[in-house]
C-alpha cells in the first residue's frame, strides 16, 4: 500500500492551512480534494475575520485575494410592513490592519491550494475519499491509518480530517456522532454581479472599502435564521441561512421561493437593481455550538474545520472561516511535534485540543455556549422584529391630535409588546449570552 506522511481531507480552508504548515515544515503532506480545484464546492457566504488569525502564517495575508475590507456594518430588522436599519461605520474597522474581509472561496481557497504546492505539498483534485481506513485502537475508538479513494488505498501516519460539516467519511468511521437537522441550517445564496461605483454609492463606501449587513424577521418568513449581503469587489454575495429542522417542516416552502422573498424586499431591491446573477450555491452549516463539537483527536487522526463543528453564531457575528484557518494551523503544528516524537497515537495528538481550548477557537465557543438555545426561541424571529419597528414607527409618527409626552408614548409602546413573562425571560436568555 502507498504511504505517506499526512494525509488531508478536504481542500477547504482548515485542510489547507494545516496542508501549508506541515509543508512549510517539510513534511510530505497528499491533500485529497474531491472538486476540479480547491474552492470549487465552498460556496459559504463569505467574509473572513483577520484580526484572530492574523499572526497565523502572516507572510499570506498580504497577497491573499480578498475582496473588499469591511468599513460598515449593517444590521436591519424587518417586520411585516416596516424595517429598522442600524447601520455602524467605525474608522477601526478598516485603520492600519482592517478586521474583516469579505471573500470569494473559489478564489481564496485555490490561491492558498497554490501556496500550500508551492511549499511542497501535493494537492491532488477530483479524488473522492470513500472511506477513512481503520483498525482497532488500544481505546473505545479506532486507530485511523489512511484513506481509500476507489480501488486505491493509500496509507499515512496522520490523517487530519477537513471533510466539511456532513462529516460524512467521520461519522461512519465512528469518530463523531452522524449530524442532525437540529443542530444545522440551511445557507443558500446568490452572486450578484454590480459595478464598483455602483456598489459604492449603495452602500455609501469609500472607493475600495466593502459593507456587511444581517437582516433577521421577515426575511426568513419568521424562522430561525437571517439574510446577508456582503459586498466583493464587482459583485453582491447575498443569501439566507434557515435552520434546516424547521424548513424540512415547511412543505409548502422551496429555498428559491424564500431568496426570491428576500430579494424583493423593500430594504434589499434597490440595493441590487440592475445586477446580474452569476451564481446560485447552497450548503449546510453547523450550529449546535461547542455542545456538539466532538472529541478532535484520536489514534492517528484530527478532526478540524466543519468536520469538527468549528462554527461560531454570536449573534451579531458570524464565524467560521477564520476558526477553520486556526484549526488547521493547530493541526499542523500538533501533527509535526507528534512525528518528530514517533508517536502518533491519541496521547500524543491529544495537544491539538489543548491549543485550540488556549486559543480563541474554543474559548469563543465557549463564551457562546447560550446562543444555540436563544436562536431556538421563535419570539425572536417572529415577535421581536415586528415589536421593534412598530415602537420606532410610533414614535416617528405625527398625528392629526396630540401624541403626548415622549416618555409616556415610549412606555405604552412597551407595555403593549414586551411587558409580558415571556419577554423578562427572553430577556434573561440573552443576558447569559
Amino acid at each position: 500500500m502507498e504511504s505517506v506522511e499526512c494525509i488531508v481531507v478536504g481542500g477547504g480552508l482548515a485542510g489547507l492551512s494545516a496542508a501549508y504548515g506541515l509543508a512549510c515544515a517539510g513534511r510530505e503532506v497528499m491533500v485529497i480534494e474531491r472538486g476540479d480545484y480547491s474552492g470549487a464546492k465552498n460556496v459559504t457566504g463569505g467574509r473572513l475575520y483577520m484580526t484572530p488569525i492574523r499572526d497565523l502564517y502572516p507572510e499570506l495575508w498580504g497577497e491573499a485575494p480578498f475582496e473588499r475590507p469591511v468599513a460598515r456594518e449593517l444590521l436591519t430588522i424587518a417586520g411585516e410592513s416596516a424595517e429598522t436599519t442600524i447601520d455602524i461605520a467605525a474608522d477601526s474597522f478598516v485603520r492600519k490592519s482592517p478586521q474583516s474581509y469579505t471573500v470569494l472561496r473559489a478564489k481564496l481557497d485555490r490561491w492558498l491550494a497554490e501556496r500550500a504546492a508551492d511549499k511542497g505539498a501535493m494537492v491532488v483534485p477530483n479524488m473522492r475519499v470513500d472511506a477513512l481506513l481503520r483498525e482497532d485502537g488500544p481505546g473505545a475508538l479506532p486507530r485511523v491509518k489512511g484513506v481509500r479513494a476507489g480501488d486505491d488505498e493509500i496509507g499515512a501516519s496522520v490523517v487530519i480530517v477537513a471533510e466539511g460539516v456532513l462529516g460524512l467519511l467521520s461519522s461512519v468511521a465512528g469518530l463523531r456522532e452522524r449530524p442532525t437537522a437540529v443542530h444545522h441550517a440551511l445557507g443558500f445564496k446568490e452572486v450578484i454581479e454590480l459595478a464598483p461605483e455602483v456598489i459604492e454609492e449603495r452602500w455609501h463606501l469609500r472607493p475600495g472599502e466593502g459593507a456587511a449587513q444581517l437582516l433577521v424577521g421577515a426575511p426568513t418568513r419568521q424562522m430561525s435564521g437571517g439574510g446577508f449581503l456582503y459586498t466583493n469587489r464587482d459583485s453582491v454575495s447575498l443569501g439566507l441561512v434557515v435552520g434546516l429542522d424547521q424548513l424540512r417542516l415547511r412543505s409548502d416552502l422551496e429555498a428559491w421561493q424564500l431568496l426570491d422573498e428576500f430579494k424583493s424586499l423593500p430594504c434589499v431591491a434597490p440595493l441590487i437593481a440592475g445586477g446580474t446573477v452569476l451564481e446560485y450555491s447552497a450548503h449546510t452549516i453547523a450550529e449546535g455550538g461547542i455542545r456538539q463539537v466532538p472529541r478532535l483527536f484520536g489514534d492517528g487522526y484530527l478532526l478540524t474545520g466543519d468536520a469538527a463543528g468549528l462554527s461560531l453564531n454570536a449573534l451579531l457575528t458570524v464565524r467560521g472561516m477564520d476558526l477553520a484557518i486556526a484549526s488547521g494551523y493547530h493541526a499542523a503544528q500538533s501533527a509535526l511535534a507528534a512525528l518528530a516524537a514517533g508517536d502518533v497515537s491519541a496521547d500524543a495528538l491529544s495537544v491539538y485540543e489543548a491549543r485550540l481550548k488556549a486559543s480563541f477557537v474554543l474559548r469563543d465557543l465557549e463564551a457562546a455556549k447560550a446562543v444555540p438555545d436563544l436562536l431556538a426561541n421563535p419570539r425572536l424571529f417572529a415577535k421581536y422584529p415586528d415589536a421593534i419597528c412598530r415602537l420606532l414607527t410610533d414614535l416617528y409618527t405625527v398625528g392629526p391630535v396630540s401624541t403626548g409626552k415622549f416618555s409616556r408614548r415610549v412606555l405604552r409602546s412597551l407595555r403593549r409588546d414586551f411587558a409580558s413573562i415571556s419577554t423578562a425571560k427572553d430577556l434573561w436568555s440573552l443576558l447569559k449570552v
